[in-house]
């Protein structure tokens, strides 16, 4: 069900790892190193993947080099949102690929959250993602949209200052292709023309109303690729093992890229999400658990792994 795994969400971004805890992502890199371990002793042909980087920051990429974390991993990703978040222009994207290809020349580029949103207008979406597929679409090996459904503004975004950001929290909820009252934007239409071969990103919260609906849609929109999350911290609630079964067979017909993250509170140096682990080996041993229950190889991998 997995043939790829992303390492942690934008773990540069202090909305998805706590820096002062870690302000040299030492910890982090050795998260990863465990984690990329611990995936390919269950399943070598798991594509490992850096958790994706927001901001796009070459200096980071080489800072995880040093930490010797890109040694436990196959591909360097990408996330970019131009017209929301970021101080570029979407016409960049090139260059924004081209930076870290410059420092990680033995590993393939994918971006693997990309969007634009329709805070604004619908039309400022149509606009952006039609523009991001003609320049990420052959230019990397993989691109995934974020999102199919906006976020519904009652469940609140997972940033760390939340509505503190102002106008910059807000957009969160205008990401999807979908309304959260599940009428259509127009950007749809524009997604449908290239989903064969531009994946989507879609977190599914736990126990989500809407994950038929997604699996339904994107069905019917031919999409291949999917991004997604399991998380560490949901693995201790009750039932987590019966919702994980019952959200990745229900994804079963798609290409699933798979996100390991989130800090179960109490197993964290700080009670919160962001947190590194007390012990990251816990976190490896989460990957594994989770990479042998949906990605498990074939008998003969695994006989030559213990071999």
């Amino acid at each position: 069900m997995i043939e790829a795994a992303m390492i942690w969400n934008e773990p540069n971004n202090k909305s998805h790892w706590n820096p002062d805890l870690d302000p040299d992502w030492a910890i982090y890199a050795d998260t990863v190193i465990r984690a990329g371990r611990s995936i390919a002793a269950i399943n070598p042909q798991v594509t490992r993947v850096l958790g994706g980087m927001s901001p796009i920051d070459p200096s980071w990429v080489e800072k995880m080099r040093g930490h010797g974390a890109l040694d436990a991993v196959d591909v360097v990703a990408v996330h970019g949102f131009p017209l929301d978040w970021n101080l570029w222009p979407i016409h960049a994207w090139p260059d924004k690929i081209a930076e870290i290809e410059a420092v990680v020349p033995d590993k393939p580029v994918w971006a693997t959250e990309v969007g634009v949103g329709s805070f604004g207008a619908d039309e400022v979406q149509v606009f952006g993602l039609e523009r991001t597929a003609e320049l990420l679409l052959g230019r990397v090996p993989n691109v995934y949209w974020y999102s199919l459904f906006d976020l519904p503004q009652e469940w609140g975004a997972e940033t760390r200052h939340r509505e503190a950001e102002g106008s910059s929290y807000y957009r969160h909820f205008h990401m999807g292709l979908i309304r959260a009252d599940g009428s259509p934007k127009p950007a749809l239409e524009s997604y449908a023309r290239v989903a064969p071969h531009m994946g989507l990103m879609q977190w599914f919260h736990f126990e989500d109303p809407r994950l038929d609906d997604a699996v339904r849609i994107m069905q019917d929109l031919g999409v291949r690729k999917l991004r997604t999350g399991l998380s560490w911290a949901d693995r201790f609630r009750p039932g987590a093992l019966d919702w994980f079964d019952r959200q990745m067979e229900a994804l079963a017909p798609f290409e699933v890229m798979v996100t390991y993250c989130f800090t179960p509170e109490h197993l964290g140096v700080e009670a919160h999400h962001t947190s590194c682990a007390r012990d990251p080996q816990g976190f490896a041993d989460f990957c594994a658990e989770m990479t042998e229950r949906y990605a498990p190889a074939a008998a003969p991998a695994r006989a030559a792994i213990r071999a």
